[in-house]
């Protein structure tokens, strides 16, 4: 048989180059548009869940968060292992999938059982998704430098947050985007200790009435003349007291 096929090349041998030929130009024009990890992805096939519960200890986590998220998501199709690993405030469950199986539509599972799960949780408890990438998927890291020194770290972190994350997401191909370091904007609220006490309140109290300080309601539209402008309302709370006709606590 081998013999034949030699025999039968050398009488074509024009047939042969020719093929040969353009069997290597495609080749060349393949290779430049295959696409190359730098470094292989051998992790598992797997979709990642972020479990968050500030300020608890390890075991309480574990019991409250890592063990009703890890059974909810047994039995998912495709699914080999479920293993989950707890630690101070936060938890993560890995879903081990086999290779065939497409983690694009188990992820979806995963969304529609943890909504399920979402009331059964406890106060302050959260959980989502990981990126549909992992670790190896690492590209690129630039750093937001002040030239002077006189930009504020926040307003750096600010600038990250609403200006270029949001442009770096948009790009085809880049599925996440982290912030490390900076500083995030935030509001404290610094308690008088010797007042808080004259007033006979607690630190739960004034807690409480920053939060409903923050909420916004909503209102109507009234026309006036050719303008049509919607109202809305923010709450405003004020601490009284019996020995003091006001009560400016903070």
């Amino acid at each position: 048989m081998i013999e034949r096929i030699i025999d039968w090349a050398l009488r074509f041998r024009g047939w042969i180059l020719c093929g040969a030929l353009v069997l290597a130009v495609v080749a060349g024009i393949t290779a430049q548009r295959l696409k190359l990890d730098a470094l292989p992805d051998l992790s598992d096939n797997q979709v990642i869940v972020r479990a968050s519960f500030p300020g608890q200890p390890p075991q309480l986590v574990e019991d409250q968060l890592t063990y009703p998220v890890t059974t909810a998501l047994l039995g998912l199709p495709g699914a080999t292992t479920v293993r989950g690993i707890s630690m101070f405030g936060e938890a993560y469950v890995y879903v081990v999938l086999s290779d065939e199986v497409d983690a694009d539509s188990v992820r979806s599972r995963v969304l529609e059982r943890l909504s399920q799960l979402a009331p059964a949780l406890p106060p302050g408890a959260t959980t989502s998704l990981g990126p549909d990438a992992s670790g190896v998927g690492w590209i690129f890291q630039y750093a937001l430098l002040a030239k002077h020194g006189d930009v504020a770290p926040d307003r750096l972190r600010a600038l990250q947050e609403f200006v270029i994350k949001p442009e770096l997401q948009s790009v085809q191909g880049v599925a996440e985007v982290a912030t490390v370091g900076g500083a995030a904007r935030q509001l404290q609220v610094e308690i008088d200790a010797d007042r808080l006490r004259a007033l006979d309140l607690s630190a739960e109290q004034i807690a409480q009435a920053v939060r409903n300080a923050n909420q916004a309601t909503g209102g109507g539209a009234v026309e006036l003349g050719r303008q049509r402008v919607l109202i809305s309302a923010n709450a405003r709370w004020i601490f009284r007291s019996a020995r003091m006709p006001t009560a400016p606590c903070c």
